[in-house]
This record gives C-alpha cells, structure tokens and sequence, in this order.
C-alpha cells in the first residue's frame, strides 16, 4: 500500500474523495490553494465552498436528485452527512446553510490523523497516485499539464452564481410566502410580477451593461446555469417560461396566479440572507443593483453579494476517462468533479466517492467495481466515459441518464420511484464489497 494519495482540490468531490481513501486507511496529502489564493467566485477560506446555488435539489426518491443523495448515504458520504446536518427549509428540495455546511466538512477533514492538508497553489502534478478534483476554475500551469495530458484540446464553458439580499429589506407586504403547490412548508419567498411589470423587467435585462469577461459569449454558456440576461435575449417567455414560472402559486393579494413570479430562498439558518432563484448573472455591480430592484419587492433591496460570473472548464471525458474516473492509459491518474463533465454539487461529490473507491481498489491489487447505469452512480459514470453524441456537455443526475424500467409505467411519479426502489436495491446488494475495505 502507497504512503500517500495526493488529491488537489479541497472541493466536494476532493473532500468526499480525501474521506473516503482516509476511511479505508491510505494517507492522503490534500492540496487546497485557500486560504492563501481565491477565485473570483470564492468568499470564504473553507473547504466544499458552494459558490453558485445553496440548494442540492429534490430530496424525494421520486427525482433523480434525490435518489443520487440517498446513495451518497449509504456509501458513507461526508458531503451529505454535513448536508443533513445543515439543511433549510425548502419544499421538496434539500438546501443547506452553506457556512455550516462548509465548517462541518472542514472541520472534519482537518481533524482525520490520516488527512494532511498541504495549503498553497499546486502548478504540477505531484509524483504517485493522484487524484485531480482541482473543479470547474482550473487554470494556469496546472491546466496546461492537464490539456497537455488529454492531448491538449482544452474546453471550457462560463459559469454564474445568483446574488444575495437581506430578509429586512424585502418588501413583505408585496411579497408572499409559499412553496409551489403547497408543497412543504411556505419557505420562499415569492415576488409576483404582472404583465407590464414581467415586460419592463425583461426589456431592462436586455440592455444592461454586463462585466467585461475575455472570451464570453452566448454560445459558450452552459444551458443549466445561463445568467438571466442572456435568458431574456432568447425571448420575451423565457424567463417566465423558466426561473419566473408562476406555476403552483396562487398571490394571496390578488387570489390568482400571477404573470410571473422571482423566488427567494434562505441562505442561512437564521433568514437574515436571502438568494434570486436563478439568477445568476454576469452584470455589472451597478446594473444588478438597477435592474433587480425593478422586481416588486426589491425596489429597495440591499445586496450583501452580488452575481458574478466566472469560467468553469472541464475535459471531453468520454475515450479519455473510464467508468472509474481514471485516466485511460496512465495508471494512477484519475478525475473527480465538474472537471470531468459533470455538473453540480452532489454530482461532483459522487463522483468523487466512485474514484476513490476504484483508486483504493487498484492500489490495493484489486480491480474496479462500477455500478450498472440501473444506478444514479452508475448512470453518471456511464454518462461520463460512454458518451456518444456530437456534443459533450456537463450534464446533472436525470432519470433519462437512468436505464428504463423493463415494464411501462404510465404515471411519471410512479415510474421514477420504481426506479429509484430498483437502483437501492442493487446499492444495497453491492454495499458489502464497496465497502468491504472501510476500517
């Protein structure tokens, strides 16, 4: 057994990586590059920051969020007891404080006598088995390593994250608080908007002066995380059609739905912080603050961060990873994260656990154990090495990455929870051999 397993990058997928190897006794030297150099999308000095969104999405098995989390924890996920511990009210979704959650992870991988943390920028690969979860803002010397060892064809696609205002400054006698179709607890706070109102807002979108950022345009945004503005400029529906989609809420002021609605989500346990419902965005301070206080409710709301928008990057993973995460051809090479093409929190995370357990399992004389895609696992790790389309592009959990039921199920709900019934079931059946090295 190696001295030590080098992981760069104290992210999710580093951090769920860095546990997991610890808990099945390989020293890991885990190379984080805060507190002493941030990105421009990173606030705070610890580790499994989220920077865009505070919600980790469905929590019920009927979504495919929500089977991919249930996994992580009979896996022994880190990432989701930490979210567990921190979570908010959300409706049907699981969101967390984001600082609590931040301080568990960090404290508990600081803490493990089998973790050293090495602080300070990493510009190469270290000797011996490695595990890149360096994320989405990888750059410099670093990426050029990387590209170089992919065959030097870098990709890459921008990022945004939302802005945040405080409770004491929203209008709540404009607002209202409900969860679509009453679903849950009332926990957003809902902004209505009417029809001029919708109509304004979106005509100031399309005009507002954005950040200047080198290389940015309307192509290269991801679809799943596209700032607002760029939204508005593909139609005058979009956004109400999208994130201002008044479906499932009734305005208590008027009795009827609304032409649009932006919701508001805690961003702490306290409520004091609150974030625009995806909104991310790449505007310019001083447009933000114009445009957004536009929305009914916000005309005098004070934003403790504003959106910023930042490139991510990421590998064409299929031919070059396989379903383990490793690199084909040079062993002891493995990714984890968004770098490897998928995209999201608990998806980096996941893949994450699935690299460490197979970088445990090759370096103990053993081969690979993979999950057939009947799993939410299994699925994203096929996903990940055995695209076949035109265009690979990060992709989150779906059931359509899921294979199908062998019967057809009419009802949606009923289907996805049999699925997700189907993928526990083999978890479980599998959970005795990933985790058979675990001390």
């Amino acid at each position: 057994m190696p001295s030590s397993v080098h992981i760069l990058g104290a992210g999710l997928a580093g951090c769920e990586a860095a546990w997991q190897l610890a808990r099945r006794g390989f020293a890991v030297a885990l190379y984080e590059m805060k507190p002493h150099e941030r990105s421009p999308a990173h606030h705070s000095g610890d580790f499994a920051e989220l920077v865009c969104s505070n919600s980790l999405r469905g929590a019920g098995l009927s979504t495919a969020p929500g089977l991919l989390k249930e996994e992580m924890r009979r896996m022994g996920s880190l990432l989701m007891a930490a979210a567990d511990a921190a979570a908010l009210p959300a409706g049907g979704a699981l969101a967390v404080d984001r600082d609590v959650f931040s301080a568990i992870i960090t404290e508990k991988i600081r803490s493990h006598p089998g973790i050293t943390v090495i602080e300070g920028r990493v510009d190469a690969l270290p000797d011996g088995p490695c595990i890149i979860a360096t994320g989405p803002l990888t750059d410099g010397a670093l990426a050029t390593e990387i590209e170089a060892l992919l065959g030097g064809t870098p990709l890459h696609f921008y990022d945004a994250a939302a802005p945040i205002v405080s409770y004491e400054s929203i209008d709540q006698a404009v607002t209202f608080r409900a969860s679509r179709y009453d679903k849950g607890t009332p926990d957003y706070i809902n902004c209505p908007m009417n029809k001029a109102q919708y109509q304004a807002f979106v005509a100031a979108l399309r005009t507002a002066e954005e950040a200047e950022i080198h290389g940015f345009e309307d192509s290269a945004v991801f679809e799943g995380c596209m700032p607002v503005e760029v939204m508005a400029r593909r139609g005058e529906d979009t956004l109400r059609f999208g994130p201002l989609k008044p479906v499932g809420l009734v305005s208590p002021h008027t009795g009827e739905r609304p032409y649009a609605v932006v919701q508001l989500r805690a961003e702490n346990a306290n409520g004091t912080a609150w974030n625009l419902v995806g909104f991310q965005t790449h505007l310019r301070h001083g447009e933000q603050k114009r445009v957004f206080s536009m929305i009914p409710g916000l005309e005098n709301a004070e934003f403790l961060r504003y959106g910023v928008m930042h490139r991510n990057s990421y590998i064409q993973a299929p031919g070059r990873l396989d379903a383990a995460f490793h690199l084909m051809g040079r062993e002891g090479i493995a990714f984890a994260g968004q770098i490897t093409g998928v995209e999201g929190y608990i998806e980096s995370a996941a893949s994450g656990i699935l690299c460490a357990v197979n970088m445990a399992r090759r370096l103990s004389g053993r081969p690979d154990f993979t999950l057939s895609a009947r799993t939410a696992h299994g699925a994203l790790s096929a996903f990940v090495s055995g695209y076949t389309g035109r265009n690979f592009q990060p992709s989150n959990i779906n059931f359509g990455l899921l294979e199908p039921l062998d019967t057809r199920v009419k009802d949606k709900r009923t289907r996805y929870e049999a699925i997700s019934a189907r993928a526990l079931t083999e978890l479980d059946a599998a959970i005795p051999t990933l985790m058979e090295d675990v001390l």
